[in-house]
This record gives structure tokens, sequence and C-alpha cells, in this order.
């Protein structure tokens, strides 16, 4: 009787074991058929994929899944979350290798870098021109970029406190975005690739308002001319009108903050009393008028010292410099003519 309860509890107690033992073994050959196998997509093919921001563990899989990029959604997860990549798997654009066995694939997620996209800008753009070339590309809102480069708390953070706004300071560039960027990561870019233009050419030794007055007249430079020789030319005749009081008189002034400034200017706009038109006010206008580039920002620091106090479009690109009034007017005709 003894030896008969004492066979029964053995083999209670032996037939949980081996199905434990078995489902055990069992769990252990498949993890390490998982582990061992890859992905269904092509290991030639980069997939790109978008993990948003605050993406859960079990939406990232499912987005790895859906891309094709991972054989077992249940199993992956299992293992993501029991790895030591669980906590490092970042937000943001990818592309990653297909056909990669699943740790590998943990790897190179947890470790790969944003997708990027090259985007220039020309030299001489306004902030609202580039604005829109963001806004088309979908790299981040054109309202809210514009209201960045205007707002005194984000314009204090990139040590430019006290500035109406960042025009002129927003360097015209290649600029490598991811899409996560967003208008505030953008800005930071341009300013930064700024400071380090401005502080290669010598201008981190000016004072503030100095180095306001520079950009200023760098705008006006860049506006005026596409021709490198003649930026430092052009620098020096507004360097001598500043000296002697006597007006800009620099067209690309006129239409800056008006709706539309690709028209044609008007004797209207010429006489129209506002804070940039120099051919009303004296001096400087009151800011940039647009973003200038590096020979631009060169030849304001460092105008051209010339007899030279007017210029006019020879119709090919370039400007015909005089001295005086009379040649000047004598230039106008000439090329007036053959523009007609």
């Amino acid at each position: 009787m003894t030896a008969t309860n004492g066979q029964s509890l053995f083999r209670r107690t032996r037939y949980p074991l081996v199905i434990l033992s078995l489902s055990f073994i069992l769990a252990v050959v498949w993890s390490a058929g998982y582990l061992l196998t890859a992905a269904p997509s092509s290991p030639d093919k980069a997939v790109t994929v978008t993990i948003p921001k605050g993406a859960s563990l079990k939406g990232i899989v499912s987005i790895l899944a859906d891309a094709s990029l991972v054989s077992d959604k249940y199993a992956f997860f299992v293992l993501a979350r029991f790895s030591r990549y669980a906590r490092h798997l970042p937000a943001g654009e990818f592309a990653l290798h297909g056909g990669q066995r699943p740790l590998a694939l943990l790897n190179e997620l947890a470790t790969a870098k944003p997708v990027t996209y090259t985007v220039t800008l020309p030299e001489g753009l306004t902030a609202a021109d580039m604005a829109g070339i963001f806004a088309e590309g979908g790299w981040c809102d054109q309202k809210e970029y514009l209201r960045l480069v205007a707002d005194p708390a984000f314009i204090a953070k990139l040590d430019f406190a006290g500035l109406p706004n960042l025009e002129g300071y927003l360097y015209p560039d290649t600029y490598h975005l991811t899409k996560d960027d967003g208008a505030a990561g953008v800005i930071v870019m341009q300013v930064r690739r700024f400071k380090e233009v401005w502080k290669a050419l010598g201008g981190d030794r000016l004072d503030e308002t100095t180095r306001r007055r520079i950009i200023i007249l760098a705008s006006l430079v860049e506006k005026e001319t596409a021709l490198a020789p003649e930026r430092p030319l052009i620098a020096g005749v507004f360097a001598n009108r500043l000296r002697l009081g006597m007006p800009l008189q620099s067209d690309p002034t006129v239409l800056y903050g008006v709706t539309s400034q690709t028209r044609p200017i008007t004797r209207a706009d010429l006489e129209r009393p506002t804070p940039y038109n120099t051919y009303v006010i004296a001096g400087l206008p009151a800011g940039p008028i647009a973003n200038p580039g590096r020979e631009s920002l060169s030849a304001a620091l460092a105008p051209a010292k010339t007899d030279f106090l007017y210029f006019v479009a020879k119709n090919d690109g370039s400007h015909q410099f005089s001295t005086t009034l009379t040649e000047h007017n004598a230039a106008v005709q000439q090329y007036q003519r053959q523009g007609k």
C-alpha cells in the first residue's frame, strides 16, 4: 500500500517536471531559431522607417514589422523588452538594412543616425523667402519659422538679445536637415553657422553696434550685386556716401517690407517714407534687408578704398562706377538706352 502510493506520487510529480522541461527545451530551441532567423525583407535594400516621438516599444515593433524588417512581432517584442536596447530606441527617420537577424536589427536601430536631406539656401534671401523654402520642403511650418525669427525670448537664447528679429543672421548655406529639426532646429543651425563665419572673418572683435551696422551694410551689398569682385567696390561707395552724409539711394531697400518685392520700382515707391527706404532716410536702413553670405560680409568689413560715389547696372550683371554726378548721369543714359 505504501509502495503503491509512493509510485503514484512519483508519477504525479514526474510528469509535470517532464512537461516543464520539454517546454523549456522547446522555448530555448524556438528562441535560438528566432535569433538566427533573418527578417523577410531583402538584405540588399535599405528600408526607411519613421518612429514618432513617444512611441511605445509595442508601437516601434509594429512599425518595423509593417516595413518587413521583423518576421515575428511577438518574439521580437519579447527580445527587445528584455535586451539592453529596450530603453535606447530613438525617434526619428532611419534607413535600416533588411534581412537582418533580430539582435543585429536592434543594435542598428539603437545606434542609427537620422536620415538627412540636403537643402541649399542661396545668398541674399530674406527670412520670409527662407520660411517659404523650408515650408515647401516640409521641414517646418512657415508661420512658426517667422514667429521664432521675431521672438525676443528665442532671439535672446541665441545670444542676440535686443535685436528686433534675426534678419541678416540666418546664414545662407547648404544644410543637412532631418525631419525632426523643426523651425527652432533649423534657425539654430543657421545662426550657429553665421557665428562661425563671422568669427572666421574677425567680426567677433567688434562691439554689437558696429556688428549691426556691418551686417546691414553687407545685406545691401548682397542685394546690389552677385559678382564677387564688385562687392568691396559697392561697399566702398556706400562707405563714402555715409562718410559724406549722402543718402545711399539703394534700390533694393525701397521694396523691403512691401508685400511684393519682385515688381518694378515706381516713383511712388521711391518717395514712400519707410525705415528702410534709403532714398528717403539718411544713413543705413533700420535693419538688414536680406541675409548676406561670406563675401558680402567680408566686403562690408573691409570696403575698397575708392573715390567712387555712384554706380549703375550695365544690364549684364555688372555695374559702371563713377566718381562724379556728371559721369554717373552719362552712364545712366548710356545703359538705360541699351536696356530699352
